[in-house]
Parts: C-alpha cells; structure tokens; sequence
C-alpha cells in the first residue's frame, strides 16, 4: 500500500448546540451546523459530512435536505454523510434524495452506508431488529444496481419488486462516490470489497492498530473479488485548540457526559480521567495544537459550541 493523497473533513451528529451556556433550540441548531460547513469550506477542509439520528438531543434526521441547504452556501467542499443508515431506508428514495443532491452541488455529493449503530431507527420505521444483517445486503445490492445500471428490475423480501425502473434525475455514470461504513465487522469489509466500494473505519475507542487486520483483509478481499485500489477513510474524534492542554481539558467537559450515557446504554466501561488520557496518548482521541483562536470558541469562552469528529479520509 503507497499513500497518494489525504483529505481532511468534519463530521456532524447535529447534536443540539450551546452558545454561551445557553441551550439553542433545535431551529437554531440547524441553522449553526449549515454555518459550520461554510466554515468548514472557508478553512479549507475536503469534506463536510451530516449523521442520521432518531434521538433526543440530535437534529440530522433529514440528512438530504440538510446537504442541500449546505450546498446553496458553498461551492467547492465536497458533501457526504457520516453514517446512511441503509438498513432502515428505502434505496430508492436515498437514489432519488442523493441525485437530486449531486445535481444540486454540481457533483459534490457522496454518502457512507452503515447498519446502524444506534438503532432508533429501526421501530420507528416498522423494521425488526432480528432482520439487522438481511436488511442491509437486500438493500445495499438495490442501491448499487440503482446506481450502476441505466434501467433496474428486481425482486427481494423487504420492499416491492421494480420492474425497468429508470429513477431521475440520473446519476452520473456508475453513482456518486459511496463508502461502506465499519465499526469492527471482518463481514462488513469482505461486504465493502466483494461491491469494489470505499472503506470507511469508525476508530472512537480503543487502540488504532487493532484495525490493521481489518485493513489487510479489505485489500485481500479487493484483489480477491477482481476489483481495483479504492480509497480508506478513517472516522475519529478529535479536538483543534491553541494548545495540547488546553485540548485536553475542553474535550474532556464534552466527552466525559457522551461516553458515560452510552456506557449506560451499552453496557462497557464507564469513562474516567485516566481512561480519558489513555485514549488521547494511545488510542483514538487525537488531539491538535494550533496557531490562532479556535473559531468554533467564539462567543462561548467555556469551549467550543459543538465538538466535531475529525475525518482523515486516505487514498491508497
């Protein structure tokens, strides 16, 4: 493997936003995040990429129109979602929401397809849990045949059949750009490479290495499966401030209350400050020293209004 090129980008949850102590409504919220991807162009980062959530205290339920509002104030930053929750979506509907993107961005769009990790989703659209891995691969080889073939006809367990169906606006040929995101599943990669798709590593705990396997395996399964080279994303948490310390100490005030709420959800450690300076030496927070003011920290002295995922997205 040769590294070519790396794009940088930054990853929204829409998690709902303070400024100054104050809580911002959830209007107000989505406002700040389509001024957060100008900011984002402004600053010369790749990509800007939106979440999908069906949770309190989030606000990126509508991905697509989302994008769209952040493609009418931008002109170059590439758009794309963090996480697609495909299992729980009609591929359809994405095909349509995700051309009309693209049109719309003259070209910007691109999207990460996932299984979901938080599973809102799932009863709130009148799908079984129990149908978690059988979802997804129905709906994963609808959406590629959607974007990779000019008229579609095709059966399955979970949706209507289609029968020459020619979806528009078109697609550019062969689809936009689409990842297959991946939390720790080998399957999950073996999946990614056997369609020739992007590779996209959710790293937000634990030690990096842990994923190089994951990584051999993907280029295994690509040379495998007769497919060429494709890029390898990485998903991190990570904080940019004037100083190391000063990093240390504003993520911690944000990330202390998310991970002890998850450990509650799911189950695993529940977070301490030595665990915390753990992850940060050797594991998957990363933290960055800059020169100048912190542009997220404006206006709220106490940190910045919404921490934000670091994405390195590497071409190989």
């Amino acid at each position: 493997m040769t590294a070519s090129t790396f794009e940088f980008g930054l990853d929204s949850f829409g998690e709902v936003a303070t400024d100054s102590g104050r809580v911002l409504d959830d209007a107000e919220t989505v406002r700040l995040l389509v001024e957060e991807a100008a900011l984002a162009e402004a600053s010369g980062l790749d990509v800007f990429s939106v979440g999908e959530h069906y949770r309190s205290g989030h606000v990126d339920s509508a991905t697509p129109v989302l994008l769209s509002a952040i493609a009418a104030v931008t002109e170059r930053i590439r758009l794309g979602t963090s996480v697609t929750v495909l299992s729980t979506n009609d591929p359809v509907r994405i095909y349509h929401d995700f051309s009309t993107l693209d049109a719309v961005s003259d070209g910007r769009a691109q999207l990460v397809l996932g299984r979901a990790s938080a599973t809102e989703s799932f009863p709130l659209f009148g799908y079984d849990i129990a149908d978690y891995e059988a979802l997804f691969d129905e709906k994963l080889d609808l959406f590629m045949r959607l974007q990779r073939e000019e008229a579609v006809t095709w059966s399955g367990a979970f949706r209507a059949p289609l029968v020459e169906q020619r979806p528009r606006p078109r697609m550019r040929p062969g689809g936009i750009p689409t990842w297959i995101g991946v939390g720790g599943s080998p399957h999950s990669v073996v999946r990614a490479a056997r369609y020739g798709l992007p590779l996209m590593l959710a790293i937000i705990g634990g030690r990096p290495e842990r994923f190089a396997g994951h990584v051999d395996l993907y280029h295994r399964a690509l040379q495998q499966s007769g497919h060429d080279p494709q890029p390898i994303g990485q998903h991190s948490l990570g904080l940019i401030a004037d100083t190391d310390e000063e990093a240390t100490e504003i993520w911690w005030r944000y990330w202390e209350p998310v991970v002890t709420q998850l450990a509650a959800e799911r189950g695993f450690y529940k977070p301490t400050r030595e665990r915390y300076l753990a992850e940060i030496d050797s594991g998957a927070l990363t933290r960055t020293a800059r020169q100048g003011a912190h542009p997220c920290s404006e206006g709220d002295p106490g940190g910045p209004r919404h921490p934000r995922r670091l994405t390195p997205r590497k071409e190989t």
